[in-house]
């Protein structure tokens, strides 16, 4: 699905902790935060739209997950963190080239076209990744070897992006075809920047089929490479962006504008953004996949960024003024965003404690991010018990009501849902600040589901103050407003 991706390494984050972050942006799916206990993952798992069967591994671990609550078309667990830890976020739908897919066609489901003819299962997808892999690892760079496995044997439909974290590590992973894949250990004083577009613009073959440090691949990659004649680099250097990846116009308008805004916030005076003698603009090709941001990377940043609409520039589809260029990029924060989640793994905490989940449901650009702890048995029912009909009783649908309500009186309630983001994330902070403290002195790891009910309750309550004054504007701007002293 088209997405947009932020990964914070440990040296970047202002607290010592990493951070993966996805916006979801699927068809206005409907999402809920549940837990999956182990005795609730199935042994085998299938497919719903690859019909793929998989055998899963005995022992799996509790992990949080946001699945899709119509279930029709499969789960979409999204992203989670499990009881090791360990976070992931799957998959940013990324770009790749003809020459990459003749070579290794990707593994599409075939449905059977006459009688005494089987179907064919495709590989595996976004519909699957979480499942399969959250629950069997215990550290990042397992993720990647436990996935890389499971798209060696059953390859993929798709072209996707994969993120794991956990107290040390991130890692960035990229599929290539339907079932080579490259990993990159994202260093830990930078920043990755992820819009919809095959990423990695640099990649260490000599570490990959050497000591394996920060690098990882599939066994034949190199042959791969040399055998389908893919390498369009020039003065040996190996950029995998020009190997694999796509340098369409379409690129242009979709994703490469949204790795500049993100650029121009995180590094605003390291390097140049605007004017005729920038280094980056919206339309170049050669943004770089990871940058040292000028400053130390909070929460906040990360959910600014993904909420990004391209405020400040003329591009800004809500802007007043008529710039000419307004809305023709593709915002990150978007309308059909089903939940956006930053993995936290932090490091001046007991373990049990270390793993914090931020969620923001539906559009980025309207709606407050809250954070819960992930080692519980169970999520708020606020949380995790949504259904697909509109209700005010749940976080998913409060937060599309808002944004909903919002976007038509941008400028109008602009303030107002700027003081319920910062009272949604300045009070969760709050209350996680407290809880830790409670957890650290008590040795009592079960608070942690108390907190979330404290933070749930906390976030109903700013949702509807933010319902109640939002309704109020939105009503007193519609067009069949009449007044007996109108003229």
């Amino acid at each position: 699905m088209p997405c947009t991706t932020i990964l914070v390494g440990k040296r970047a984050s202002n607290d010592a902790s990493t951070m993966i972050a996805r916006t979801d942006d699927g068809h206005f799916d409907v999402k809920k935060l549940v837990v999956v206990e182990p005795k609730d993952q199935k042994k085998k798992y299938k497919s719903v739209i690859s019909h793929v069967e998989v055998d899963l591994p005995e022992e799996p671990l509790r992990y949080t997950a946001c699945p899709s609550v119509d279930l029709s078309h499969g789960v979409w667990a999204a992203t989670g963190i499990n009881a090791a830890n360990v976070g992931m976020t799957a998959t940013e739908t990324i770009t790749s080239n003809p020459r990459v897919l003749a070579a290794d066609p990707l593994v599409v489901y075939q449905k059977a076209q006459k009688r005494g003819e089987k179907d064919v299962p495709g590989g595996i997808g976004e519909e699957d990744i979480i499942v399969l892999v959250l629950p069997y690892i215990r550290t990042a760079r397992e993720g990647v070897l436990r996935l890389a496995s499971l798209l060696e044997k059953y390859g993929t439909y798709e072209s996707n992006g994969i993120a794991f974290n956990d107290e040390n590590e991130v890692w960035w992973m990229e599929t290539v075809g339907g079932h080579h894949w490259l990993a990159r250990r994202v260093p830990d004083e930078q920043v990755v920047i992820a819009p919809n577009q095959f990423g990695m613009d640099g990649f260490n073959l000599d570490d990959a089929f050497g000591e394996k440090k920060a690098h990882l691949c599939s066994a034949d990659l190199r042959a791969f490479i040399a055998e389908n004649r893919l390498d369009c680099n020039q003065g040996g250097r190996f950029n995998p962006r020009d190997v694999f990846g796509s340098h369409r116009d379409m690129d242009h308008i979709y994703n490469t504008p949204r790795a500049w805004f993100m650029g121009r916030y995180l590094c605003p005076f390291s390097h140049s953004w605007e004017g005729p003698d920038a280094e980056f603009g919206p339309e170049s090709d050669d943004i770089p996949w990871a940058l040292v941001p000028d400053r130390k990377v909070c929460v906040e940043d990360v959910k600014y960024l993904l909420s990004a609409h391209f405020q400040g520039t003329e591009y800004d589809p809500y802007t007043n003024r008529d710039t000419g260029k307004r809305g023709m990029y593709r915002s990150i924060g978007i309308n059909r965003t089903g939940v956006a989640a930053l993995c936290q793994v932090r490091s001046h905490v007991p373990e049990p404690i270390k793993g914090l989940e931020w969620v923001c449901f539906g559009p980025t650009t309207f709606d407050a991010l809250l954070p819960v702890y992930t080692n519980v048995a169970k999520m708020p029912a606020y949380l995790s018990q949504v259904t697909m009909d509109v209700s005010t009783d749940n976080f998913y649908w409060s937060s599309r009501l808002l944004a909903a309500l919002s976007d038509p009186h941008f400028a109008q309630t602009a303030q107002l849902m700027e003081r319920y983001q910062d009272a949604v994330i300045t009070k969760g902070r709050q209350i996680v600040r407290e809880y830790d403290l409670k957890v650290a002195e008590s040795g009592d790891f079960s608070l942690t589901a108390e907190a979330n009910e404290a933070l749930a309750a906390m976030a109903r309550r700013e949702t509807a103050k933010a319902l109640n004054g939002i309704v109020q504007v939105a009503s007193e701007r519609m067009r069949d407003g009449y007044d007996r002293a109108d003229n």
